[in-house]
This record gives C-alpha cells, structure tokens and sequence, in this order.
C-alpha cells in the first residue's frame, strides 16, 4: 500500500485485506515533520510500515514495498490508501491465475460518490475483459512477472508509473484482465462540471504540477510503447489532449496550468525532467537513460 498524507481510510484498506494477505507493506511518502495516520499503524509479524520522511514519487514507493516482502510470496497487490476492499476480492482476483496466461488480474475502478464506473465505455466490456492498461491499485500480479519486468519507471514521479508499467507487463506476453464483478472503490480527485457553450464538461482538477507529469509522462510512454500497443497510444494521445484543453481552460489559475501544459509537452518530446514540478519537500530518483534535467 503506498500512503501520502493518508486520512483514516488507510486503516480500512489494512483491515479490508488482512486475512487475505500473507503480507502487508505500507509504505508512506508524507514527508518528516507532518502528522501520518500510518503512525498508528503497527508493526507486526504480517505487517510492515516504511516511513522514510522523503517523498520520492509512487513509483519509488510501490519499488520499496515490493523489496521488502518475502521470497515465498507468490503474487502481489498494489493498493492506494483510499482503495478499501470487499472481503473477496482478493481471492476471486487469485483465482483467475489458475490460467497461466494471466498474469495480471484487476477488479473494475468505482466511483463510490456517483456509483458508477469511471470508464467512460465500461459498459461494453464483459464482466471478464482483457486490457490493455490497470492502473497499479487493484492491481495483482504474480511475483514471477514482476521479476521479469523489473521496476517501476522512478523518473515518472507518479502519473503513467502504472501505465507504463502495464505495457511492459503486455509485452511479456502475458495477459491483464479486469473482473467488473469485482469494485475497487478509488478517489481520482476533485470533480466538478462546467458550462462551455451551452456543454456541460465535467472536469477533474488537479494540481498544476501534475498536468506536468501527466503530459510529459504520456507522450514519452506514447512514443516508446506506442508502436507496440498502437490502439491504446492512439486513446492515450487523445485522452491527453483532452487533459491539456480542459487544464488551460477550466482550472482556476489558467496561466501557471498553461505553462505545466506547454512545459510537460515539451519534455515529453525531448525526454528532460523538470524539478520545479515537483510537490514541496519532494525528491526525484532518475535514471540517468529516462530522462535529462531540464
């Protein structure tokens, strides 16, 4: 599980998975010096907290968890500190791997305040679907695979981490499937609905910093795996443009959303990084082949 300045509901998502689990790492990015529900975690034989008091992005994080668990684990779910699981999700996930091809396996994300799907064209897929992308919470994966595709993308701080990932994943050869029978109960952030000649737009904000990430992060994925997965680049390089148009249009500080736009696309073409969007008190742990400081 990895926690950012997580709310009560993280003591939820380790109760909702801890008789289905073996073990349990949570790690927490909330820098030094501020208060953490993780705090009140504790350690046990079954689970482990990790607190480093730095930052370093999501993809570091779902890294140092996956370290810290033992040899014998054989597959492993990601989780993200509001996502609180039904009692059998976890097993009906584990079932589907009693077919060999399958090496991811996801229940469906929910919008728990609309009660609905948040894919826009969830509806025609089956209950059981394969996928091109999921994103890392829900997502299980058998340990094996993931020795076999290495790492999380660190240079991507957090946005396109798990796409990326999921690419790769599909590269293998394996599958990913998503069971709609099964929720995952997941925040995206602040969603609200604007008018736009005569349209109703429905717009999730976000920080500025974030556009940034968002695009560079998925033009460089588009570039790198789009040849291998063209349908999925071809929605993803809408999916960003549409990002891009609702940032610079509808977020209330337009012109510091307009240069995280124009700054992140740049960077996505030349592959350079940019430290100046990065939230407060965070690092960035970079491969010196994903990326050049800007």
């Amino acid at each position: 599980m990895t926690a950012y300045h997580p709310d009560e509901r993280l003591l939820a998502v380790v109760d909702s998975v801890h008789e289905s689990c073996a073990e349990i790492v949570v790690v927490d990015n909330t820098p030094e010096g501020a208060a953490s529900v993780a705090d009140k975690i504790e350690d046990t034989d079954v689970i482990t907290v990790l607190r480093s008091g730095v930052n370093r992005g999501l993809a570091h994080a779902l890294n140092l968890g996956v370290s810290r668990l033992s040899a014998g684990v054989e597959a492993v779910i990601f989780l993200d500190q509001d996502s609180v699981l039904a009692p059998d999700v976890v097993p009906r996930l584990a079932e589907h791997f009693q077919d060999r091809g399958i090496g991811v396996a996801t229940p469906a994300p929910w919008d728990p305040v609309h009660e609905r799907f948040y894919e826009t064209f969830s509806g025609r897929h089956e209950d059981v679907a394969d996928r091109a992308i999921s994103i890392t919470s829900g997502m299980l994966i058998r340990r094996d695979l993931l020795a076999r595709v290495g790492e999380f993308r660190e240079g991507f701080f957090v946005d396109y981490a798990d796409l990326e990932y999921s690419l790769r994943v599909r590269r293998t050869g394996a599958r990913i499937i998503q069971d709609k029978r099964l929720r995952l109960p997941h925040s995206i952030g602040e969603r609200r609905t604007h008018s736009f000649f005569g349209m109703r737009i429905p717009v999730t904000h976000k920080a500025a910093w974030r556009d940034y990430w968002q695009l560079r992060n998925g033009l460089i994925t588009v570039r790198e795996q789009g040849r291998f997965s063209p349908a999925w680049a071809v929605t993803a390089v809408l999916y960003l443009g549409r990002a891009a148009v609702h940032a610079v249009l509808f977020e209330d500080d337009r012109r510091a959303h307009a240069g995280a736009v124009l700054r992140g696309v740049r960077d996505g073409v030349t592959q350079k990084y940019s430290l100046r969007y990065l939230p407060e008190g965070a690092e960035l742990t970079v491969d010196t082949e994903q990326g050049r400081r800007a």
